[in-house]
């Protein structure tokens, strides 16, 4: 691997690994009945539905940890530790654009934290900051690898 393009591996190395952590939460909250969906911000009514024994909650952790599992992937396709993956340069890009918005909610969180502290739990912080970074790690694995951008986008990106 070039010396230049290290960085950029390492942030698709560790944005994959973050991902692939988020699955596997996501993948054993199921384990945890309408708790652990409470405590992870799934929402009042996913919790009851999990503790009525609804298929519903399960079902939709279970799909998100595929969705997550398959961001890592691609991050780590784009690394280079995979093989390359169909459509790689969009997919990462709405990977990272969905974590960055995802990442977004800090900032609106940051002012309820600051003045009301009981108003939203202290996680919610952590969730919207893991986020955040995880999709900078992906933006900044894709600014680093222009070749994975549209040609638009690779000329704004290029030296004057």
């Amino acid at each position: 691997m070039p010396s230049n393009s290290r960085p950029r591996a390492r942030a698709l190395v560790l944005a994959g690994s973050l991902s692939l952590a988020a699955g596997v939460l996501h993948a054993v909250l199921p384990l945890y009945d309408g708790a652990g969906f409470r405590y992870f911000g799934a929402g009042e009514h996913l919790a009851q539905l999990a503790e009525q024994g609804s298929p519903i909650p399960t079902a939709t952790a279970i799909g998100i940890a595929v969705l997550l599992t398959v961001a890592a992937a691609y991050a780590w396709s784009a690394a280079g530790l995979l093989r390359p993956l169909p459509k790689l340069a969009p997919v990462l890009i709405t990977i990272a654009a969905i974590y960055l918005l995802r990442g977004l909610a800090l900032l609106p969180e940051l002012p309820l934290i600051a003045f009301s502290p009981t108003t939203l739990p202290a996680r919610e912080l952590a969730f919207s900051a893991f986020a955040l970074a995880t999709g900078l790690l992906h933006a900044a694995g894709l600014r680093g690898s222009p070749s994975l951008l549209p040609e638009r986008i690779q000329r704004r990106l290029a030296p004057t």
